[in-house]
């Protein structure tokens, strides 16, 4: 092994109760017990003193079951919300095991839908989308989708001119009882906002729902809006009640285990390795103890193992380089990307190597006992690890494989290992042991602190609110709902601390200020402020030439993942849409097309780069006056220098027309980053104007869409008083 600063702790096993006494009409099968924070889900589903009920147990102890258990009792409905496409699918798999199991006399129906499964299904049966959902939703007993549709239903972006508003969410709203939200933690301000807006919609609206929150760490200020919109809320958190216990030993494993807890996490040798922060510094040291990972699995026959790292370049370079390696041994590496193919993703499941980016590390249920992982922040640290430990192994061809130990390596940098180890007093020592409660603990005081950006609320939430208080005017709906639309009006100006008046003539003057510069109608700072994730205007459509399956090599991407990672080649939209109805016709595979309608550019992707290319975006004029504006505007003319790019022209052709929303700081992107504690993956990138086109970096620094909002609520912090700067 290459010579780094290695430290490793020991992760005891986590234990969790079982429920103290037995439920009533509660149907389970045989020799099944409930843990305490399952019954206690249960219970405060069936009390009707309890709107929204926040489930904070530990990763692998059972909350997909807390959640459907009432279903599997029958004669209740659930609509499941999912981050993530293949986190949907994999509970999809796991509620259709529960029915198989539970047998409950109504066998309830479960559908999936997303929107590419929507597209495909309303193209084939000749509907209409909105006809599509109706028909899917109806007489189903389980939805799993994900917010972002439930929220887009609410706007009555699936509707046509002269439909009701709320043709859609009136009906889904009444049939179905519980709305659950899982892996919630993961959401960004926007997207809690987002929800926030709809529950208060549904809440004004309808009978009393209940709300389902799923999520190993809750946010308080989260729970503190709800409570201001008068919902009234139950936390259920095993920790804080002792309903976890980690034994030090084999023989307190077999008291726990004759007391009826369930082990929920292994015992884990986790090792920290000190890497510089340097871009690649994960990639170079697996690729220089590739010996280290492959004598893993050989001294340990049957072994299943991850790596997870932040970028699907790195990942890429890694399968290829790893794929030589294992397979004159006979082991199969795989990967699962956001640029996997829908095959490639599901065979990586089998791999006894699966390399992945944050696909995997969200909720999906990997069997392994090997991890190797990177990490940009505390959440994102204890979210990885939380992926090891969950299983004593797994079937293959029928023959059960039990894993004799559970490995992690972390790559961390540097500074995070000397908070951790060294120093007078340092909170962990060499080899020693601890409890997953104390590690998650640490990991959160010591790691960098990402913002959490709680003047999005205030600033920019309403926004939303401000639209569907404006449907609940409709003509065709104002009557009935003339008291819901009073009261979503208060609900939301109390929760988001502002009045609907002024986000009105806000919006007003948005939509003003871009009739002026560009001549058209529209609103594109209303646009990305109202949608849930908002839409990038740097999205390309790739045809992937790497990918073996033809049906999946049709892929979208943003410019500057293109623009440093990939080499590729320019294409047009024609040539791409004429490809993508060829392979459909000769596969037989519907291809979803809706979302390259509004493609900047098309390209097919011809591999992956070794090195990482610099670039940045250049504006034909004077950014000082951009700036010294300190607000979200709308740009056109901005372009790309990359002078060693052949294609850069092509690309420039297009994106100087597009018309961008973003936010402008006379700073460079590192100072920024690192001052507002910016995630990993924000959408901030250099830029210069004419001025300082060739300076050698870039002096200012520009955010977009939705990033360009949330700076907004940040960038005060940089407003100075001559050359002085000062912080609120």
């Amino acid at each position: 092994m290459i010579n780094e600063s290695i430290y490793q702790v020991n992760l005891k096993s986590v234990y969790s109760s079982p429920v103290e006494s037995e439920l009533q009409d509660v149907t389970l099968p045989k020799n099944w017990r409930l843990s305490w924070h399952q019954a206690e889900t249960l219970k405060a589903l069936r009390n009707p003193n309890i709107d929204v009920i926040i489930n904070t147990a530990m990763t692998g102890d059972g909350k997909s079951l807390a959640a459907y258990l009432e279903v599997l009792q029958g004669e209740f409905s659930a609509i499941g919300l999912y981050p993530t496409n293949e986190l949907a699918r994999d509970q999809e798999i796991q509620i259709k095991g529960y029915i198989d199991t539970f047998k409950p006399a109504n066998n309830p129906r479960v559908a999936r839908l997303s929107s590419a499964e929507l597209e495909i299904y309303a193209e084939n049966e000749g509907l209409k989308k909105s006809a599509a959902i109706s028909t899917l939703t109806n007489q189903r007993e389980v939805i799993l989708t994900n917010p972002d549709i439930l929220h887009y239903l609410h706007r009555g972006a699936y509707l046509i001119p002269g439909d009701s508003p709320d043709k859609l969410w009136g009906r889904i709203d009444k049939d179905f009882n519980l709305f659950i939200f899982d892996e919630f933690h993961i959401f960004a301000a926007p997207q809690i906002a987002g929800v926030i807006n709809t529950m208060l919609l549904m809440n004004c609206t309808n009978r009393h729902k209940k709300f389902l929150f799923l999520s190993a760490t809750p946010d308080k200020d989260f729970i503190d809006k709800l409570k201001l919109a008068g919902f009234r809320c139950q936390e259920i958190n095993p920790l804080d009640n002792q309903k976890y216990q980690f034994p030090d030993n084999l023989e307190q494993e077999q008291e726990l285990q004759l007391q009826n807890w369930r082990q929920v996490s292994r015992s884990i040798n986790l090792n920290f390795i000190s890497l510089e922060p340097s871009f690649k510094a994960s990639e170079t040291w697996i690729k220089e103890n590739s010996n280290l990972i492959l004598e893993y699995f050989q001294n340990n026959p049957g072994s299943k193992g991850a790596i997870i790292l932040n970028s699907i370049a790195a990942v890429k370079r890694l399968v290829s380089f790893f794929q030589e390696i294992f397979q004159t041994h006979g082991l199969i590496v795989g990967e699962n990307t956001g640029l996997s193919g829908k095959i490639t993703k599901e065979k990586s499941l089998l791999a006894d190597l699966v390399f992945g980016t944050s696909t995997i590390d969200v909720g999906v249920d990997f069997k392994i006992n090997l991890l190797i992982f990177e990490s940009s922040d505390a959440g994102n640290f204890i979210q990885r690890l939380g992926r090891l430990g969950r299983h004593d192994g797994y079937n293959k061809d029928g023959e059960d494989i039990k894993f004799e130990k559970y490995t992690a390596y972390a790559l961390v940098p540097n500074f995070l290992v000397e908070r951790l180890f060294l120093g007078d007093n340092p909170p962990l020592k060499n080899t020693e042991n601890y409890n997953r409660a104390f590690l998650n603990a640490t990991i959160k005081d010591k790691y960098r602190q990402i913002n959490d950006f709680r003047g999005y609320y205030k600033r920019w939430g309403a926004v939303q609110s401000f639209y569907l208080f404006h449907k609940l005017s409709d003509r065709t709906i104002q009557q009935p709902y003339a008291q819901s639309r009073e009261k979503f009006q208060k609900a939301c100006e109390s929760v988001f601390n502002t009045s609907l008046k002024s986000i009105a003539g806000r919006v007003s003057g948005w939509a003003k200020d871009w009739k002026n510069a560009s001549g058209k109608s529209g609103n594109p700072i209303a646009e990305d402020a109202s949608s849930f994730r908002g839409a990038s205007s740097l999205q390309c459509g790739l045809y992937d030439l790497t990918e073996e399956n033809p049906a999946d090599r049709f892929k979208t991407y943003d410019l500057p993942g293109i623009l440093g990672n990939l080499e590729i080649e320019m294409w047009t939209e024609t040539g791409f849409m004429r490809t993508l109805k060829e392979t459909a016709q000769v596969t037989g595979q519907p291809i979803p097309k809706g979302k390259y309608e509004y493609c900047l550019g098309f390209m097919k992707l011809r591999s992956y780069r070794e090195e990482r290319l610099n670039w940045k975006f250049v504006y034909p004029g004077d950014l000082q006056p951009v700036a010294d504006a300190w607000k979200v505007q709308v740009l056109t003319g901005i372009e790309v220098w990359q002078p060693d790019n052949n294609y850069v022209r092509e690309i420039n052709k297009r994106l100087k027309k597009q018309a961008l929303v973003c936010y402008v700081l006379r700073r460079p992107i590192a100072e920024v980053r690192n001052r507002l504690r910016l995630p990993m993956h924000f959408q901030l990138y250099p830029i210069c104007d004419e001025l300082s086109l060739h300076d050698s970096s870039a002096p200012y620094a520009i955010a977009f869409g939705q990033s360009a909002l949330l700076l907004d609520t940040l960038a005060y912090t940089f407003k100075s008083k001559g050359d002085e700067s000062w912080i609120i």
